[in-house]
């Protein structure tokens, strides 16, 4: 459930800073720009019908599959899942700093052409790519997991959206311990331990599958300290990829996943200290 509502939470208030920066714009610009606020929540519609079709595909194909294809797809969701989360830190690592910005460069170029379905393209793409992440990322967690959704699944959803409301009004208010400097910077760090724990789930079902071998049975067994089937223990398992007594397949493919990591945001940050450099040289 824990892993379920932070996803929901994180995801909702990257859509809600994305309607927040253009609903702001519209509404305090001029009559013209105003023009476009039916647009925009005509967008924001489209991007949640295309989030729930794609849930609903992902739940009718699991459907009609059966056996071992099914046991396939449910691990490659949990891994695209996986490769999702450390997709989206590293967009909003590169692009966060600017995104208000160039969202309302963006929409000037819009209101000035009058191309207003270009406001509702770009806010429904925005939404549908939230949302879609969402239930990807819902489904390697949960449905894909446990073969149906939990009542306490729903709950978990309802309350991390209600939580996203409050974040992104706590956050508009400003002030120096709320900030979206802060508040990402630490969702990163979250986001990126929760897709090691994606990581590791999808490496224990390729074991169990045969398909990667164990290598050592179990390397150690830190069951008496923090057990990873019980209730805590597992939400620690999912946030983090905490193993009790790991494989040894479990300890290789955790190093590797970090070492990626390290060097995926070493690139990032060398790319961005270059475009920096580059904008900061006289013309």
């Amino acid at each position: 459930m824990g892993q379920v509502l932070f996803i929901v939470w994180r995801e909702s208030v990257e859509a809600l800073l994305v309607v927040g920066i253009l609903y702001a714009w519209l509404k305090n610009g001029d009559h013209q720009a105003r023009r476009g606020l039916p647009y925009l929540w005509f967008g924001v519609a489209a991007g949640l019908i295309a989030a729930i079709a794609l849930g609903a595909a992902l739940i009718g194909f699991t459907e009609v599959l059966s056996g071992n294809a099914q046991d396939y797809f449910q691990t490659a969701m949990v891994l695209v899942a996986c490769v999702l989360i450390v997709q989206m830190v590293l967009w909003m690592k590169r692009h966060g700093r600017t995104l208000k910005r160039d969202m309302e460069s963006s929409l000037q170029k819009s209101t000035q052409d009058g191309h207003w379905w270009g406001i509702a393209l770009l806010v429904a793409l925005a939404i549908a790519r939230e949302g879609s992440e969402t239930a990807v990322f819902l489904y390697g967690v949960g449905f894909g997991q446990s073969g149906h959704v939990d009542a306490s699944q729903y709950v978990a959803i309802i309350i991390g959206f209600g939580l996203a409301l409050l974040t992104f009004y706590i956050l508009q208010l400003g002030g120096k311990i709320f900030s979206w400097r802060t508040f990402f910077r630490v969702t990163e760090i979250m986001l990126l331990l929760l897709a090691a724990g994606l990581f590791e789930t999808g490496v224990d079902k390729l074991i169990d599958m045969e398909v990667l071998p164990v290598i050592v049975n179990q390397v150690w067994n830190t069951s008496a300290i923090l057990d990873d089937s019980s209730t805590f223990g597992s939400l620690v398992a999912t946030l983090t990829g905490y193993r009790a007594h790991p494989a040894g397949m479990n300890l290789v493919a955790y190093a590797v996943y970090w070492i990626v990591i390290y060097l995926l945001l070493r690139h990032s940050n060398n790319r961005m200290a270059q475009k920096q450099k580059a904008a900061s040289r006289p013309a």
